[in-house]
């Protein structure tokens, strides 16, 4: 985790910060006072005059100064599931800026990301000159971050694997299963607390199948942290659960969805083992539908796999780019003896 200034927002900007929400202000820029006491203060503030599109190369550029880092909060037309409008995080530090200001403001972004409310901010991002603020730039940015990272070479054969699976062959001597998938609807408990999970109200919730209905069903749901969230899984049944993995990454407090499929092993009957592993595919499904983003989706056998380090390795993998070379197989060693003799010399 990176370490913070300490540097927090002033009572002014914290007030401000609470009612620009609204709709009426399209950008915001703040700045950290150079005072004995420093602390985030507001600078300026520019209202909305059309869509986010025509407002940008209008506001943002031009509230920048060449030698001067500050945090922009630009306001976008999108909003999220409870309405609230979302928001982009720019971290302005230009190159030629004094050593001391750029360690500063990267040290206090995720504090006054946090402040402001970071589930409001869709996407933050660095910036070191005019060009990179431009809607141009802003958009560039947006289509490398959804580009694919790099694959280890397990990866890629782990994707080789799928996209061979995804193309079978027809043919005489091809097998097939019966029980691709299924989707069994929700029971009116499930259907309301994927709801309150949507709407934040939620942080855990624990699916399971009634075999005899052929639903979903709602075994439990309220609040949860990490460290009761291996109590949550059965050791005699199989079950989904949604669980809001709170914590911190590079030093940005960050909240994620994480879809466990948990199955104990072969204790669990094999109807029910089926039934679950069928079934999977679709609850995520339902769930997307409903609005929740699945950061990730694991499979344990008990609940002792669900520990925070097994989380963040989930959540943010640490991938090589290094492939491995192939290594040479080493020659017969002189203690086997002479080299044999395969053709008779001339």
């Amino acid at each position: 985790m990176a370490s913070q200034s300490g540097i927090a927002c002033s009572d002014q900007l914290a007030q401000f910060l609470s009612t620009c929400r609204g709709g009426a202000v399209r950008m915001v820029k703040v700045v950290i006072s150079s005072s004995a006491s420093p602390a985030i203060e507001l600078e300026s503030q520019e209202e909305a005059r059309g869509g986010w599109e025509e407002d940008w190369d209008a506001m943002v550029p031009p509230a920048l100064q060449d030698d001067s880092p500050c945090f922009l909060l630009y306001r976008l037309d999108e909003r999220d599931s409870s309405q609230a409008f979302l928001w982009v995080l720019i971290a302005f530090t230009p190159d030629n800026a004094p050593v001391r200001q750029k360690m500063l403001y990267a040290s206090t972004k995720a504090t006054f990301k946090k402040e402001f409310g970071a589930g409001q901010v869709r996407d933050d991002y660095y910036a070191n000159s005019r060009e990179e603020v431009t809607l141009a730039g802003y958009k560039r940015h947006l289509e490398v971050e959804a580009a694919p990272g790099p694959l280890s070479a397990a990866e890629e054969d782990m994707k080789a694997i799928k996209e061979a699976e995804s193309r079978p062959e027809v043919s005489v001597d091809s097998k097939h299963n019966t029980l691709s998938g299924l989707a069994f609807p929700l029971d009116p408990g499930a259907s309301q607390a994927i709801g309150e999970y949507a709407q934040g109200s939620l942080e855990y919730l624990g699916l399971g199948i009634d075999l005899a209905q052929e639903t979903i069903v709602l075994v439990e749901a309220g609040q949860c942290d990490t460290s009761s969230l291996p109590a949550k899984v059965p050791e005699g049944e199989g079950r989904y659960h949604l669980f809001k993995f709170k914590h911190t990454h590079e030093g940005d407090y960050q909240e994620t969805a994480v879809f466990i499929y948990s199955m104990p092993g072969y204790s669990v009957p094999i109807k029910e083992r089926m039934m679950f592993s069928s079934c999977k595919n679709a609850v995520v499904e339902i769930l997307a539908s409903r609005g929740i983003e699945i950061g990730k989706s694991v499979e344990v056998d008990g609940g002792s796999e669900l520990t925070e380090q097994y989380l963040q390795e989930e959540v943010h993998p640490v991938k090589s780019l290094n492939k491995p070379k192939f290594a040479k197989p080493q020659g017969p060693s002189r203690a086997q003896g002479a080299r044999r003799i395969t053709k008779t010399p001339s």
